[in-house]
């Protein structure tokens, strides 16, 4: 039974919203936990093959300039689709970025054999007294000091890899599940609020 603390975090900065609509990838980040532990990263910037607009530049920091030298979209995604190879996949907001790995993933005829576990709808659950559930006022919640700029991949999986691993922490401490699985996880996820403390309290 794969475990929550053994998966691959990740975070697309992409041209808009919707790759039903043309958008693209711009940059990916990775980190890959196991057992809890970091044991890897990946992170590259790559060219969507037209200039991003404005408020990309600015809501990433990620210029024109930036891209104009990165390897097009399928060379990078070649290269991540190894590195994710067939591990659980973890993101804040999952639904986002499953959307743009798919759809990127299949311009290169490749797909993913992991699952999404979705961390803002995670912490939902777990952190109901947040006063949001966005990443950066989760990691103030949390307490976890704040050493780079939010809205760049790599960072932004950094800081979600922290709070994913509260929560598994927070779990633990409330309900005595260690070592909890990604099923878990999943399930826990479509647990309506009210429900979170009696779906925990029946353990596995």
């Amino acid at each position: 039974m794969s475990r929550a603390d053994t998966v691959i975090v990740l975070d697309f900065e992409t041209t808009g919203l919707s790759p039903n609509l043309g958008d693209r990838a711009i940059e990916i980040g990775a980190v890959r936990i196991e057992g809890g532990e970091i044991t890897g990263r990946f992170q590259e910037l790559m060219n969507p093959g037209r200039r991003i607009d404005p408020f990309i530049e600015s809501y990433t920091g990620i210029s024109n300039e930036m891209l104009r030298d990165a390897d097009p979209c399928e060379a990078v995604m070649e290269r991540f689709s190894d590195f994710v190879g067939d591990f659980n996949l973890v993101a804040h907001n999952a639904s986002f970025d499953q959307r743009f790995l798919d759809a990127e993933m299949a311009r290169i005829s490749r797909r993913r054999f992991g699952h999404f576990a979705c961390s803002m709808l995670a912490a939902r659950r777990i952190f109901q007294d947040a006063p949001n559930h966005k990443l950066g006022s989760l990691v103030s919640y949390a307490g976890i000091p704040v050493d780079g700029m939010f809205h760049r991949a790599l960072y932004d999986s950094e800081m979600t890899v922290k709070i994913w691993l509260r929560m598994l922490d927070t779990i633990g401490d409330r309900h005595g599940i260690f070592d909890a699985p990604f099923t878990l996880m999943r399930k826990l996820c479509k647990t309506p609020k009210r429900a979170v403390d009696a779906f925990l309290a029946a353990g596995l």
